[in-house]
């Protein structure tokens, strides 16, 4: 028994040395300030379209009864550090995954299915080692633990208690040494109520998403209504997948990798205002290749990217039907030639294959990075995956019904409050940006929203930054009303920094132009939405369920939620703001 014990402490001894040595070579890496010619790994050097697409493997959030009867299920699912191959022809990556134990642990991660109106738990468990892989900016408002990577997962469009959200303060470290000010319990509650519901998982500790996420800390979440499906007949089964889709690069040995020195280094070291990579992964894998039938296929695509717009197109020209978005149904279904998706958004499609002219068609981006006014896609980055056809007759029960979900329409009319939402980028005297916020404030600023349980506000969110932000809320959903366009920018920004705010300012001297009706799209039911520069983008927010039913739990307790850019790199420096419901 003492050699057997002694062999295992020899053995985790090896583990932790391996690993120490994996997570050294790594920030060593990063912090080498070399020419990225000499470090990074060219796309030309790699084929694409070499690796089939992975099914991530499914995890049931539910079990069934003896007599058929869906009843509640507990996950214990861990955040682990591991060698991942993104590649045929690149070297293992040292990444971070979810997963029932390490062997198990993917990126992205296990897929979870659940079932509508039937609970799950989760026990998010920490066995992150004791350093980060990527370098880290101290500098930024964030999780200090004296040693270990902080995380805590959210569930991104999910209607969950406060204390299962995952606030950004509620992280925790390695078996739950160490835990934020906002820490409450181990066990995450999951109520599982909604329509379609495309949702997805992600890590969310204060000051490390950007980084979390880039090491592989995602997955999918998705929750099926039995009784809706059979009524609406899409694909199912094998021929209905999900695509989570993101940008990483690569060094020539194989590690991601992010630049360690920032645009204000004497400000941030480490610390950029947006991440691009010039390798399109898609469930894990770099530019991969699906078989497929000559039948209807459901793909839920999720943009898990940290800055990357993508707007997905078909190389042949042929036209998509989406049916959902982020994790709403549409109310119909509509037909489309291309989808745009912001960071963290979710388009829900259906491709008819059936139709297709040619053997092989590949799903493409064009969409400028920095969205809109960036660099255009012009190489590696213009490709996502390739859809290898197979011939042959095969039979497809599955259909695209025209009506979908019904839509209960938000009305101006009923409107509680209203609020000036105002986005801002304060810049060095080099014109690079230094720090990004809402209301001129951080996410340590006391709450300044506090709406009310069940009443309906309206958002008028102000972009006075160049770029297009993915305005996300927790808990709730909103709907578009309009966006105006904004005239005299520069005059209206110097009025607000002055004043701390837009309210003395008279922003109707400024709009200009009639107001622009969302796309058909993007009319319904969001959880993000993109905010244009320049414009301002009004939202109806309800602070209640989608069908003005109560929550099935209390959410106006603490920690609260919060609404924040989904850019990663602004939501850590500091793009986010709390608030609290209250009665």
């Amino acid at each position: 028994m003492r050699k057997w014990i002694l062999m295992v402490i020899i053995a985790n001894l090896m583990l932790s040395t391996s690993w120490t040595c994996i997570t050294a070579e790594a920030r060593a890496i990063n912090n080498r300030n070399v020419d990225t010619e000499e470090t990074l790994q060219k796309t030309e050097k790699l084929s694409m379209f070499v690796d089939e697409l992975p099914s991530m493997p499914t995890v049931r959030g539910y079990t069934i009864s003896a007599n058929g009867i869906y009843v509640p299920a507990s996950l214990t699912i861990g955040m682990h550090m591991k060698l991942w191959k993104f590649h045929r022809d690149l070297h293992p990556s040292a990444v971070f995954a979810f997963g029932e134990s390490a062997a198990k642990a993917t990126v992205p991660g296990p897929s979870i299915e659940a079932i509508s109106g039937v609970k799950t738990y989760v026990r998010w468990e920490n066995h992150l080692p004791d350093k980060h892989i990527f370098t880290v900016d101290e500098t930024l408002e964030m999780a200090k633990p004296a040693r270990g990577v902080p995380t805590v997962v959210h569930l991104h469009g999910s209607v969950s208690e406060p204390h299962s959200d995952g606030n950004a303060r509620s992280w925790f470290t390695r078996q739950f040494e160490e835990k934020g000010k906002k820490w409450n319990k181990t066990v995450y509650e999951y109520h599982n109520v909604g329509t379609t519901s495309n949702l997805w998982y992600h890590d969310h500790a204060l000051g490390y998403t950007r980084l979390n996420l880039l090491a592989g800390l995602i997955g999918s979440y998705k929750i099926v209504n039995p009784e809706l499906d059979d009524r609406l007949g899409l694909p199912r089964g094998k021929f209905d997948r999900e695509l989570v889709v993101m940008d990483r690069s690569f060094t020539k040995s194989g590690f991601i990798y992010i630049n360690s020195t920032g645009d204000n280094p004497d400000l941030h070291p480490e610390w950029q205002p947006e991440y691009f990579g010039n390798v399109i992964i898609v469930n894990g894998k770099a530019w991969p290749y699906m078989k497929v039938q000559r039948r209807k296929y459901r793909f839920r695509i999720i943009n898990a990217s940290n800055a990357r717009f993508f707007r997905f197109a078909m190389d042949d020209g042929s036209s998509f039907t989406q049916v959902g978005t982020d994790c709403f149904y549409l109310e119909a279904a509509i037909e489309l030639k291309s989808v745009l998706l912001a960071p963290s958004e979710i388009s829900d499609i259906v491709v008819d294959f059936s139709k297709a002219k040619k053997s092989t068609v590949i799903l493409t981006n064009d969409a400028a990075y920095p969205f809109p006014d960036g660099n255009l896609p012009d190489g590696a980055d213009r490709k996502i995956m390739e859809f290898m056809i197979k011939d042959g007759n095969v039979t497809d029960n599955s259909r695209i019904p025209i009506q979908l979900q019904p839509l209960i329409r938000l009305s101006e009319e009923h409107v509680a409050i209203r609020r000036n939402i105002v986005l801002f980028e304060f810049n060095s005297p080099s014109g690079q940006p230094t720090h990004l916020n809402i209301n001129f404030a951080s996410f340590k600023d006391p709450v300044t929203e506090l709406p009310k349980y069940g009443t309906t506000e309206l958002w008028h969110i102000i972009n006075l930054t160049p770029d297009n932000h993915p305005f996300h809320v927790h808990l709730v959903g909103f709907q578009v009303l309009h966006q105006r366009k904004l005239k005299n920018v520069n005059e209206l920004s110097a009025c607000t920094v002055n004043q701390k705010g837009v309210e003395a300012c008279n922003i109707s001297d400024y709009v200009d132009g009639d107001p622009i009706l969302p796309p058909a799209n993007e009319a319904g039911w969001k959880n993000v939405l993109k905010t244009q520069p320049a414009f301002v983008t009004s939202i109806l927010v309800h602070f209640g369920m989608i069908d003005f039913e109560p929550f099935p739990f209390d959410p106006t307790g603490e920690p609260g939620y919060v609404y924040h850019c989904h850019i990663l790199d602004h939501e850590d420096n500091i793009m986010m703001r709390p608030y609290l419901l209250v009665y």
